[in-house]
């Protein structure tokens, strides 16, 4: 399935996955010197001396940590695929397939993405039990330290003190990334790699073990590879970015919304790592529920299309 109609012949999607690699390097390199400019407008140059504790979300300079993590997304994730458009010469919106999401398909994610959850919930406990044989140890006890303190900046990141925060986290944590995250590979890399090698599906998987390996959690691995082709499927079938997007944003803000709602009743954060607990039937009538919505999404966007 085509998500755009050319109006000019491409350049070559090898070449515009390494021009959009370029694009996400330089910005990511801009923004991250925009952000630490503004961190050393905030808290002096005393700051300098005290970076490491930035980079790590401590509690005093997590303003800071917020303005690097709002900058990065911006730099590395949604302005690159918004260059690499600009470069083909073809309207973001075409280029990616904006194009307006209808009311069912919308539903239906969001359906998808609440029925999934005790699945989703079996595939991170599934993963968290993973053991390396014993002369790998010395890489497994770093993966555990890299997980414990990729926890601890969340934990510090998704901490409010005000309504505010609130809102700050939904759009750090949420609005951002289902945005960034999704045109960058579900728009840039998926569609290059299909186009590359004329295989929605295989792409769909190798964005996925690409957009789960990025965010370096091992222990997270699974589920975060079977969310992003979940939403390459929702880009493949639906025709539009618009229900990646979807996805993506319910899946973060669901997490967002859980830890606001833990602190406003003195519950400990790490309470939400916690599994439900379903039998396990519970979880495998999930995955057939959630295969089943896939099916039905892709058979109502083709009705769709076939209406318009």
């Amino acid at each position: 399935m085509n998500f755009v109609t050319p109006n000019k012949e491409e350049i070559n999607p090898i070449l515009q996955l390494l021009l959009l690699l370029f694009y996400a390097l330089i910005g990511g390199f801009v923004f991250g010197l925009l952000a630490v400019v503004i961190n050393l407008m905030i808290y002096g140059l005393g700051l300098v001396s005290n970076f490491d504790l930035l980079i790590s979300g401590d509690p005093k300079y997590i303003t800071g940590f917020k303005i690097i993590q709002i900058l990065s997304s911006i730099g590395t994730f949604i302005l690159p695929p918004i260059a690499l458009a600009l470069t083909m010469q073809r309207k973001v919106t075409d280029f990616y397939s904006f194009k307006k999401p209808q009311v069912l398909l919308v539903v239906l994610v969001m359906i998808i993405m609440v029925v999934s959850m005790p699945f989703m919930e079996w595939t991170v406990m599934f993963n968290q039990k993973m053991v390396l044989p014993d002369f790998l140890k010395g890489i497994e006890q770093w993966m555990k330290e890299k997980e414990d303190a990729a926890m601890k900046i969340t934990y510090a990141m998704i901490k409010v003190r005000s309504n505010l925060d609130f809102v700050v986290n939904l759009i750090m944590i949420a609005v951002l990334p289902a945005i960034g995250e999704e045109l960058m590979f579900r728009g840039g890399v998926q569609r290059s790699i299909t186009k590359a090698f004329n295989s929605p599906h295989l792409a769909i998987w190798i964005t996925a073990i690409i957009f789960s390996a990025i965010h370096v959690q091992f222990y997270g691995f699974v589920p975060r590879m079977l969310l992003g082709a979940g939403f390459g499927y929702l880009y493949f079938y639906g025709g539009s970015i618009w229900y990646a997007v979807l996805g993506h944003f319910i899946n973060n803000a669901y997490a967002v919304c859980a830890a606001f709602y833990m602190q406003k009743h003195n519950m400990p954060l790490n309470k939400a790592d916690e599994p439900i607990g379903f039998p396990w039937y519970g979880y495998l009538i999930s995955a057939i529920i959630t295969i089943a919505l896939f099916k039905f999404f892709k058979d109502s966007a083709e009705r769709e299309r076939k209406l318009d």
